[in-house]
């Protein structure tokens, strides 16, 4: 393998080539450029420079994978007979030269060009602010990536309107759509409205566009970052009072209704209200994680670490190619993780924060994984039955019913599970149920020009009989 010398272009204008550059494309070894779109291809075939482009490849390759791919075999194959200088536009962002070098290390040596960067800032109309922190990326890579609003963002290489199409689609999750943007050659840049990023009259591969960073308070759409940043702003000097005194513990009734109303939510199948009971969630999350971190006890991304470890130990069928049975493998190493060693403790595990229905039926599951439990439904109803006569005695005696009652609940758990039914559910039906047969009732009351007050629970009883009567 011959010597590869990669040469900047520059972003447009020859004037602006090194000496350095121009002797070596006037040198006359063999050139290759990655485009013969650029001014300074013309002022070769002015000055009868042969050259070799790449163009074909642009519309042979099915994606910009291929292309990096073709562009290095095809300048490897020109190394093979001479030395060879590879024309792009900036060495140092070009991902074709970063390819080169991670294949062919010891033969490829970078002849820099003026940064596209600071040219294209510098050119940039009176009403945008030019910011060196600006991100690069060609338009194949913008197309894929998730933006980050905090910083501006240059992107180079807008060759068609279908991948101005791409990138404008990507921008849009986050930006509003009549964000002021700078479109167009090094130069000759021009504010446009995003939204008619896709809609120029032209596209080449010296076209570009710079996106400026966009502040909080100025978007429609934000990332979990930006949630995160507005807990701190909150929390932080200057921010909400009631939002700084806050604890885990005056938090924790917050956080059991916000998931309590996401699975109401759930239940009336309704994903924009979902959605928003979600983020109400979320937000619980990002409070906690924020008090943690201010204590100094863990931060967010010790919460997200936690559960990624334990997702990825607890799939080794997906992230080890393990072929264990996935149910199995989760119980066991849900073990491992707990210190967990006997069946005792595997009920003990299941937390007391629970809703009571819902902390029976996990403990009685996982007795049945033992064997522990009734064959069928109507085999735990007769366990019913023997503790509602334990109730009536408790009663009638005169004593403290609360433990026999207990039993009885525990009971009536065993015959909804066995009956494949989910206990919390099965009785939030039956109160939304109670809830609409006494509204029935009042109605049919009010009706005759009756009041509760002037019923008696036998008369009350004839109207609770006709509005169960008169339900579907």
């Amino acid at each position: 393998m011959y010597p590869i010398t990669v040469v900047g272009l520059g972003p447009g204008d020859p004037c602006l080539l090194t000496q350095e550059t121009q002797e070596r494309l006037f040198s006359g070894q063999p050139l290759v450029l990655r485009t013969a779109v650029h001014p300074v291809a013309d002022l070769l075939r002015e000055k009868g420079i042969l050259f070799q482009s790449l163009d074909d490849l642009y519309e042979s390759s099915d994606d910009f994978d291929a292309l990096t791919s073709g562009v290095v075999n095809a300048v490897a194959a020109a190394a093979r007979t001479s030395p060879v200088h590879y024309a792009v536009m900036d060495p140092l962002s070009d991902e074709t030269v970063m390819a080169l070098r991670k294949a062919y290390p010891a033969s490829v040596r970078v002849c820099p060009s003026p940064s596209l960067r600071d040219t294209a800032l510098a050119s940039l109309p009176d009403s945008f602010v030019p910011d060196t922190s600006a991100r690069m990326l060609t338009a194949s890579r913008a197309a894929g990536m998730p933006p980050d609003p905090d910083l501006p963002l240059l992107v180079t290489e807008l060759t068609t309107r279908e991948t101005a199409g791409l990138v404008k689609l990507q921008l849009l999750d986050l930006y509003p759509e009549e964000m002021p943007v700078a479109f167009g050659r090094v130069g000759q840049m021009r504010s446009i409205p995003l939204y008619t990023l896709d809609r120029q009259k032209t596209y080449d591969h010296l076209t570009v566009l710079f996106v400026p960073a966009s502040p909080l308070s100025a978007r429609t759409r934000y990332r979990y970052e930006d949630l995160l940043a507005i807990m701190e702003r909150l929390r932080g000097e200057g921010g909400c009072s009631w939002d700084r005194k806050q604890t885990h513990q005056s938090l924790r009734p917050y956080l059991l209704e916000e998931a309590y109303e996401a699975a109401g939510a759930i239940d009336e199948d309704d994903d924009l209200h979902l959605c928003e009971e979600l983020g109400d969630v979320l937000l619980q999350i990002v409070f906690h994680a924020s008090i943690a971190r201010s204590h100094g006890s863990f931060s967010d991304t010790d919460v997200s670490t936690a559960i990624s470890a334990k997702m990825i130990h607890r799939h080794p069928n997906v992230f080890a190619g393990a072929e264990e049975d996935a149910s199995v493998t989760w119980d066991t190493l849900k073990k491992e993780e707990q210190g967990i060693h006997s069946q005792s403790e595997m009920l003990a595990a299941v937390s007391r924060a629970l809703p009571a229905l819902t902390r029976a039926e996990k403990v009685q599951k996982r007795a049945a994984r033992v064997g522990f439990t009734w064959s069928s439904a109507l085999d735990a109803l007769r366990k019913v039955r023997e503790e509602t006569e334990k109730v009536q005695s408790e009663l009638e005696a005169g004593r403290d019913p609360m433990a026999e009652l207990g039993d009885l609940l525990f009971a009536c758990v065993s015959v909804i599970r066995l009956s494949q039914k989910d206990p919390e559910e099965t009785l939030t039906r039956a109160t939304e149920k109670f809830i609409r047969r006494f509204s029935a009732m009042e109605r049919q009351i009010l009706s005759d020009g009756k009041t509760f007050d002037a019923l008696t629970l036998s008369e009350m009883d004839v109207y609770w009989t006709g509005a169960k009567t008169a339900e579907p």
